[in-house]
C-alpha cells in the first residue's frame, strides 16, 4: 500500500515472493524451530563481533523465521519467527545486498520498521545468505540495542561467516534434494564443518605456529593431505618456510629459505595471486619442476597451493599434498581459498599482536633496571613474565639510595596485560622516583601524591604500590613504609620467624582524597624483607590461602640463604612454571651484625 514502510518503494520486492526461492526455502526443510547447527552460527556472531543478539534468517513470503537463534526475547525467542513488519533482513533480500544501520531510528530506510520499538533493534548489520545459484534466502544479522558505527573489520568476519553459514545452508537443500548424493553431501558438509571451526579455531591463534598447528588439525578427516605447508615471503624476496616441523630434517632445511622466483606451488600461488592445482606427477613436472625430485623422494603425488590474500599482494601461500593423485572439484577448492582467507588474516593479526608485544617488552624490561650497590644491605630482584608468551604486564620494582642515607624500596603492579599497562607502569615508576629523590616525604604522602598526579593528568588506571624507606638509628634498621592494596610485605628473621607488614590503604586511580598512612617497624638483625606482586600466589588450580603457607613456609626454611637463591627457589616452587600473571620479587637484608648510625653496633 502507498506509504507502507514494510514495502520497498514501488511496492514489494519481487525477489521475496519469488516461486522458485520458496521452493528452495521449502526444500530446505528449515523453518521456525530452532536447528542447534544455526544456533551455532548465531552464538559465534555474537561473541565474535560483542552483540546482545545474532540471528540467522530466512525470509519468507509474509514473514522472517530464525532457525539460529542467541540473544533474542520473548516472545520472540520462543516463536522463532516474526512478520515482515518487524523484520530488517527482508530488505537483504530483496536488495540481494548487505544491509548496514548505525542508528535505526534514524535511518529512514529502517526508522518506521516495528523491530525497532518491539526487538530493540538500533545498529544492525546483516548480511546475504545464499543457495548454490546465488538466491538471496535470507540474512546472518548482529543486532546491537544501541547505536553501532560498525568497523571493516567487523563486517569482514560477518561476510565471512555469512559465507560459511550459506554454504552450511547449500548443503540442507542439496541433502533433501539429492537422496542418491549421501557422500557428495557427506563431504560438503565436512567442508562447511571446516570453515565453521577455522573461522573459530583461527581467531584463537595469536602466532604463526598456532596457525600452522591450526590448520594441519583443522584438514585432518576432511580433506586428508599428507602435508600442509604454510609459506611467507619476506621483505628481501624470499619464501620462508614456516612448516618445516611436520617435514624431514634435510627436506625442511632444503626449502627452509629459497627466491621467490622459484617454479614451486608456494612461490607460484604467491607470485600469481591464484590457485595452483597439481592433480599429478605430470602436473608437477610440468609446472613445479624444481619440486618433482623432493615428490618423489617424500611419495608425494598431489599438491594444491592456493595464495594468501593481503591488502596488496599475497602475503604468502598454503599447500595441501596427497600420496595419491588428487583432483579438486570447485567446492574444494572454494572451501581451500575461504579457509587462506581465514589464515592470512590470523597470520596478519599474530603480526600485529607480536609487534606490540615486543614493544611493551622492551619497554618493561627498561624499567627492570640492574639494582643499586647499597652497602651494607644485601638487596636481590627477580622478574619473570606471565607464562603465555603474548602477554606483557605492569609490574615493576625500585631501589634508590638517597642522599640522607635512606634506601628508598618500591614494588608496583598495574592493572592490565597489554601495552597499556606497560606504558602506564612505566609512567607511574619514572614519577615515584622524581618524587622519592626530590622530596623528603613520608611514604603514605609521596604515594598520596603520585595518586594525584595520576588524576590530574587524565590517566587514572587502577594500580597497587608498596613504597618503603629503609635507614640506619641508633638502635638498629628501621622500615617505615605505606601500602597502595598491595599484598603485604613479609618479614623473616634470621631465625626464621616470618611475619606479615600489615596496614594497607586503597589501590591507586580508584578513590579521590584517600587519608594514607604510614608503618614502622624495627629490622632485627639479620632479617630479610620481601616485596612481590600478587602473581606470585595466584593460581586458577590452588587457593591463594594455600599457596601462601607454603611462601611462609619455606621462607622459614631459607631465612639464611644468599638473596639470589632464596628468590629463586621461590620463582621456581611456588611461581611454577604455568603462573598466569607477572611475578616479581624484591628483596632486602640488613646486616646480622654491623654498625648503625653514629657508630654504635646495631641494635644497642
Amino acid at each position: 500500500m502507498p506509504g507502507d514502510p514494510f514495502v520497498s518503494p514501488g511496492g514489494p520486492s519481487p525477489r521475496l515472493s519469488a516461486a522458485e526461492r520458496l521452493a528452495v526455502l521449502r526444500r530446505s526443510g528449515l523453518g521456525a524451530a530452532a536447528d542447534p547447527f544455526f544456533d551455532r552460527f548465531a552464538s559465534m556472531v555474537r561473541t565474535v563481533l560483542d552483540v546482545p543478539v545474532a540471528l540467522v534468517t530466512l525470509v519468507e513470503a509474509d514473514r522472517q523465521v530464525f532457525p539460529g537463534a542467541f540473544g533474542l526475547g520473548e516472545p520472540w525467542s520462543a516463536k522463532r519467527e516474526t512478520p515482515l513488519s518487524h523484520s530488517f533482513c527482508q530488505h537483504v533480500v530483496a536488495d540481494a545486498a548487505p544491509l548496514v544501520v548505525t542508528d535505526a531510528r534514524t535511518d529512514p530506510r529502517v526508522a518506521g520498521n516495528l523491530a525497532v520499538p518491539d526487538l530493540g533493534v538500533v545498529g544492525y548489520a546483516g548480511m546475504p545468505l545464499t543457495d548454490a545459484d546465488g538466491l538471496v534466502l535470507g540474512a546472518l544479522c548482529a543486532i546491537d540495542h544501541a547505536p553501532r558505527q560498525w568497523t571493516r573489520r567487523e563486517l569482514d568476519l560477518l561476510a565471512d561467516l555469512a559465507a560459511a553459514c550459506s554454504e552450511s545452508l547449500r548443503l540442507r537443500i542439496a541433502t533433501a534434494r539429492a537422496e542418491d548424493g549421501v557422500e557428495a553431501a557427506r563431504k560438503a558438509f565436512a567442508r562447511s564443518d571446516l570453515l565453521l571451526r577455522a573461522s573459530v579455531t583461527l581467531l584463537r591463534t595469536t602466532t604463526h605456529d598456532d596457525v600452522v598447528h591450526a590448520v594441519r588439525d583443522l584438514v585432518t578427516g576432511t580433506l586428508d593431505p599428507a602435508y600442509v605447508g604454510l609459506s611467507l615471503l619476506d621483505g628481501a624476496g624470499q619464501v620462508v618456510l614456516r612448516s618445516g616441523e611436520y617435514l624431514p630434517a634435510p627436506v625442511a632445511q632444503r626449502w627452509s629459505t629459497y627466491a621467490f622466483t622459484e617454479r614451486t606451488p608456494s612461490a607460484l600461488a604467491a607470485r600469481s595471486g591464484e590457485p595452483v592445482l597439481l592433480p599429478d606427477l605430470d602436473a608437477v613436472a610440468a609446472r613445479a619442476p624444481e619440486t618433482l625430485d623432493t615428490f618423489l623422494e617424500l611419495g608425494w603425488r598431489s599438491a594444491a597451493s592456493v595464495p594468501l590474500p593481503g591488502a596488496h599482494r599475497p602475503i604468502g601461500s598454503l599447500t595441501f599434498v596427497w600420496k595419491q593423485a588428487y583432483t579438486l572439484d570447485a567446492a574444494e577448492q572454494a572451501v581451500l581459498s575461504a579457509l587462506a582467507g581465514y589464515v592470512a588474516q590470523a597470520l596478519l593479526r599474530a603480526d600485529h599482536l607480536f609487534s606490540r608485544e615486543q614493544v611493551a617488552a622492551t619497554l618493561q624490561r627498561a624499567m627492570l633496571t640492574e639494582l643499586p650497590e647499597v652497602a651494607p644491605f644485601a638487596l636481590a630482584a627477580r622478574y619473570r613474565p606471565a607464562a603465555r608468551g603474548e602477554q606483557v604486564g605492569g609490574d615493576w620494582y625500585d631501589a634508590l639510595p638517597l642522599s640522607d642515607g635512606r634506601l628508598a624500596l618500591a614494588v608496583g603492579d598495574v592493572a592490565g596485560h597489554d601495552i597499556q599497562a606497560a606504558t602506564r607502569m612505566s609512567q607511574l615508576r619514572s614519577v615515584l622516583r622524581g618524587y622519592v629523590v626530590d622530596r623528603r616525604e613520608s611514604p603514605s604522602a609521596l604515594l598520596d601524591r603520585l595518586d594525584r598526579a595520576g588524576r590530574l593528568l587524565g590517566e587514572r588506571q587502577m594500580a597497587t604500590a608498596v613504597l618503603a624507606f629503609v635507614r640506619a638509628g641508633p638502635t638498629g634498621y628501621r622500615l617505615r613504609w605505606s601500602n597502595a592494596g598491595h599484598p603485604y610485605p613479609l618479614l623473616v628473621t634470621a631465625g626464621g620467624a616470618v611475619g606479615h607488614l600489615t596496614g594497607r590503604d586503597p589501590l591507586l586511580g580508584v578513590l579521590d582524597g584517600v587519608g594514607r598512612t604510614d608503618h614502622r617497624r624495627v629490622l632485627p638483625p639479620g632479617s630479610t624483607v620481601l616485596l612481590y606482586t600478587d602473581g606470585l600466589l595466584e593460581s586458577r588450580h590452588h587457593r591463594y590461602e594455600e599457596r601462601e603457607r607454603v611462601l611462609v613456609g619455606r621462607l622459614a626454611d631459607l631465612a639464611r640463604a644468599p638473596l639470589p637463591e632464596l628468590l629463586d627457589t621461590l620463582l621456581e616452587e611456588i611461581g611454577g612454571a604455568d603462573h598466569e600473571d607477572d611475578i616479581t620479587l624484591l628483596a632486602l637484608r640488613v646486616p646480622e651484625v654491623g654498625r648503625a648510625a653514629g657508630g654504635a653496633p646495631a641494635g644497642q
